[in-house]
């Protein structure tokens, strides 16, 4: 019983602060009782941060192996979302992302308790074998960001729309200053994402062992890494925003998840393999 402790902590933790994020959200904007709750929230996060990085090392590193099943990549790439909406949080004031970060973060960090086997890498190459997963975890870690960012600028623009819409958050930053955020993120990923792409291909016979196989997760990742280049692209050179970039941004992420968490998912979950 003891063993799941440490993960039901940082559970709790984080539905903590989601939860008392929409009590808050019903204060009057800026009030004393909602600034002071919302620094509290920023100071829970970061323990929670703290806790779940140090489960991480426990478990992915504790043989001296790398040991990176589908449940620790899933709770890796959480904790780096949330480390990453934290210190963006810093200076874009985004607390309304917590109700779409901290939910699925609380739920995944439990995930690795719950892991009865173990999937250890091949070490063929230590320095280049982390290097490329390091990247690829990181990049994913950013679209992930990306495409919670893109739901909320949605929700947000249909709020200054005075649209009706499902979910009402308040604390929104201006919509100019999230879509900037959004492609400065965009761009950090698909330089890593690309960086990822690259070492895959030139490397994976010293990597994973055998050259490489144009297999669905190949092909996805390259199809994603095309949407975002398009994306970037269309940006830079037509000044692409609003619903064209959120909807681009999703659809670059839902490949990137089929090609990474789809074929762990198979393998791993269904095959348990």
């Amino acid at each position: 019983m003891q063993h799941f402790i440490p993960y039901f902590i940082v559970s709790f933790i984080y539905a903590a602060v989601a939860i008392d994020f929409w009590r808050t959200a019903k204060l009057p904007q800026a009030s004393p009782q909602q600034t002071q709750s919302l620094k509290l929230h920023s100071s829970m996060i970061a323990l929670g941060l703290a806790l779940h990085g140090w489960l991480l090392y426990r478990d992915v590193f504790a043989t001296g192996d790398l040991n990176f099943g589908f449940y620790y990549a899933l709770s890796a790439i959480l904790w780096l979302t949330v480390l990453i909406y934290w210190l963006a949080d810093l200076s874009y004031q985004l607390q309304s992302l917590q109700a779409f970060v901290l939910p699925p973060a609380a739920l995944f960090v439990l995930l690795p308790a719950f892991t009865i086997k173990n999937y250890y890498l091949p070490q063929i190459d230590a320095g280049l074998f982390m290097a490329h997963i390091a990247i690829a975890i990181l990049a994913y870690s950013l679209f992930t960001f990306a495409a919670l960012h893109a739901a909320l600028m949605a929700i947000a623009e249909r709020n200054l729309h005075k649209k009706t819409s499902l979910i009402q958050l308040p604390n929104f930053p201006p919509l100019m200053v999230m879509e900037t955020l959004l492609f400065k993120v965009i761009t950090i990923g698909f330089i890593l994402l690309t960086l990822t792409v690259i070492s895959g291909m030139l490397f994976s016979e010293e990597i994973f062992g055998k050259p490489l196989q144009f297999n669905h997760k190949v092909i996805f990742s390259i199809a994603s890494w095309l949407i975002y280049a398009w994306l970037l692209y269309g940006r830079y050179r037509y000044g692409w925003r609003g619903k064209k970039a959120i909807r681009w941004t999703i659809i670059g992420f839902v490949l990137l998840l089929l090609a990474y968490v789809g074929s762990r998912f198979v393998l791993h979950v269904l095959l348990n393999k």
